[in-house]
């Protein structure tokens, strides 16, 4: 049965975009070839970190919304421990509230997107 989940993870300031965007993509082949569905895809861009992580204040934030089996997740979660780019991450699965939510937020942001 596929779940609904969501990930947030944080790259080192350090990165320039083409290395941040091929960090971005490998976690994005990673869930493709273990058969999820990637059904949104935000980048937050550089943003002040509540506290230093890694003597860091900054980091590039991205998200990343799937479809996939629970087995998926532990996957993704060891690559993101091995890759040293990554400060901190976080997966969840979405409730029926938070995946109408998502949903919602989602069709705001391409409404956004048409309008300009």
């Amino acid at each position: 049965m596929l779940n609904h989940y969501e990930t947030v993870f944080i790259l080192t300031p350090v990165l320039s975009d083409v290395q941040m965007k091929e960090a971005v993509e490998k976690f994005k082949s990673i869930l493709t070839e273990n058969g999820a569905t990637i059904t949104n895809e935000e980048n937050w861009g550089l943003r002040k970190l509540a506290y230093p992580i890694q003597k860091k204040s900054t980091g590039f934030y991205s998200l990343l919304q799937f479809d996939a089996e629970p087995t998926v997740i532990a996957t993704l979660e060891t690559q993101y421990r091995r890759d040293e780019r990554v400060l901190r991450f976080l997966t969840f699965r979405l409730d029926k509230y938070a995946f109408e939510y998502a949903e919602k937020r989602k069709s705001v942001k391409s409404k956004e997107v048409k309008e300009n």
